[in-house]
């Protein structure tokens, strides 16, 4: 038996009145979905444990298998296992966003996020601004790393951890209220600003119509992570497929092996097609019993408070991800299970996450059960059923 996860972030909406009274995954045209909804199992998690906050790093341990209230230290760290950043058990890391601030303020405090992902840009130019930072920025006991895309890390040798907010959840909000307390923290990020804005990059940014990445923002702050081997916890051999470093990173800390996609970023236009045939070499060929498909895009779309690009995100994933894995591995004759789920829902009324429980659909090749006719949040909460606690998610996938 093989097992997949197609694991579709922020996927999870509201109705919208826009799309009359549906969410983008009820608005989408997914007959690939809809196809193993007829013959799954489908229902409801509580991915985000009640008190915790939601966000990609709880409710991604939880669907692999990782109790957040046991395992979570916070989320740069798992971002800095990716990147190879190494951390002692005194270190605390934070994520750094590159973010876009409004410009016509004086005061960097009276500035609001217009866009926490500074228009996805892309890795090549956030290296640029973030090895500029280092160089004006970087202190005794302070460290930053170039991670992908917006998403980058600092790491505070021998500092103290605190709640910082995270930028998209306060995006159009006046900053002033939800900068560090901490004072060395707080001016690297004032800094930080009168030191990109005018960055040539972010001239030409604006010169194109992008957004400009004019700030650093940290958030996310934790501790060095423990996480048990997946492979030891479940009895099975696992792969991660992800553009992210929290994924990656995750993977790392579970001694799951990650598996690079040449095209995949994180954004609407990733390669998803890519994804899907890495996923299926993994388990017919390359000797692995589980993969993790994880795609951002809905996530993302999500946060810019797009229904149309999010409805375009699902429908790129049912076209080129899910219907041709389920249909290669049936050609190729192995018995499998895939699991189609969201982490958390992202909806674009809010442009951030919620912790409201998710849909899941579970198809067993070798089973045949009453489904639905299709896969959405409204007939995940038709059925009645609702996993409150989304770590167990693994065993009904693995059938412990």
């Amino acid at each position: 038996m093989k097992y997949i996860v197609i694991l579709c972030d922020g996927m999870a909406d509201e109705p919208l009145d826009v799309l009359g009274g549906k969410t983008p995954l009820e608005a989408a045209r997914t007959p690939n979905m809809d196809l193993l909804a007829k013959s799954s199992s489908i229902g409801m998690a509580r991915t985000v444990p009640r008190g915790m906050a939601p966000g990609s790093d709880t409710a991604n341990l939880s669907v692999l298998g990782y109790d957040p209230q046991k395992f979570y230290s916070g989320r740069s760290p798992l971002e800095a296992l990716s990147i190879g950043a190494e951390m002692e058990n005194t270190d605390v890391s934070f994520r750094c966003n590159l973010v876009t601030l409004s410009e016509g303020e004086e005061r960097y405090e009276d500035r609001t996020i217009l866009d926490h992902s500074s228009g996805e840009i892309s890795t090549e130019d956030a290296a640029v601004l973030i090895n500029v930072l280092k160089e004006e920025l970087e202190r005794e006991g302070y460290t930053f790393y170039v991670g992908t895309s917006y998403r980058h890390l600092l790491i505070w040798h021998n500092g103290e951890c605190s709640e910082l907010t995270a930028p998209h959840d306060i995006l159009t909000k006046r900053i002033g209220d939800y900068l560090p307390g901490d004072p060395v923290l707080r001016e690297m990020m004032v800094r930080s600003y009168d030191i990109l804005k005018d960055h040539p990059i972010n001239v030409k940014r604006r010169a194109e119509g992008k957004n400009p990445a004019n700030s650093a923002w940290f958030w996310g702050a934790g501790t060095r992570p423990v996480l048990t081997s997946f492979a030891e916890k479940n009895g099975v051999r696992g792969a991660m497929i992800s553009a992210v470093d929290l994924l990656k990173g995750i993977a790392v800390g579970a001694q799951m092996h990650n598996i690079t996609v040449e095209g995949a970023n994180g954004g609407l236009h990733t390669n998803y097609s890519g994804k899907g045939r890495a996923a299926v070499k993994a388990l017919t060929e390359d000797g692995y019993d589980f993969v993790y498909v994880h795609i951002e895009a809905p996530d993302e779309m999500g946060h810019q408070g797009s229904a149309e690009d999010k409805i375009r995100a699902i429908e790129y994933i049912d076209d080129q991800v899910i219907g041709p894995v389920a249909e290669a591995l049936k050609k190729a004759g192995v018995d499998y299970r895939m699991l189609v789920m969201p982490d958390h829902p992202t909806p674009v009324r809010v442009r951030t996450h919620t912790a409201e429980p998710v849909p899941y659909m579970l198809y067993d090749s070798t089973k045949k059960v009453q489904g639905k006719d299709s896969y959405s949040e409204r007939t995940g909460k038709e059925t009645d059923i609702c996993l409150e606690q989304g770590w167990k998610m693994i065993d009904l996938l693995l059938e412990k």
